[in-house]
């Protein structure tokens, strides 16, 4: 029985679990919008949006004082990757610092929303394994 058994296991052990996590999380925040299979985007889904919460509470009570703001992005900093490549549109392959782009970008975005940042879209079966496919993306200004 799982009875209070929180999270999936997706057949990997725990260090590669946590890996894929911390990776996909942060695709997600810096691409807004990932395309995986259903049960990753389940797993992904809080881990996300506790993240960008963390951000926003962080620049909220940092203007009152640095260290809390300090303190959110060391957090941030020890659960996401330093940095992700992404291409822009014009072919360019440019560094982005995760944890500033979270800081910076995201979190102002989302000040006066309490919560659900994510929006995860059913896409169907995945072809060669039938598995069920998924998009996560970050909602827009609604």
């Amino acid at each position: 029985m799982r009875h209070k058994v929180h999270g999936r296991k997706l057949n990997r052990d725990t260090g590669h679990r946590k890996a894929l996590i911390r990776n996909m999380v942060a695709d997600l925040l810096c691409h807004e919008q990932i395309i995986t299979t259903e049960a990753k985007a389940r797993t992904i889904r809080p881990v996300a949006e506790k993240m960008i919460t963390l951000a926003k509470r962080g620049r909220v009570k940092g203007s009152e004082d640095v260290a809390n703001e300090v303190h959110a992005r060391r957090l941030a900093a020890s659960r996401l990757p330093k940095t992700r490549m992404i291409e822009d549109e014009d072919g360019y392959i440019q560094e982005v610092d995760v944890v500033r782009h979270l800081f910076d970008e995201i979190a102002p975005r989302y000040t006066d929303r309490p919560g659900g940042y994510t929006r995860l879209l059913k896409m169907g079966k995945r072809p060669g394994d039938n598995a069920d496919m998924a998009v996560l993306m970050l909602v827009g200004d609604e």
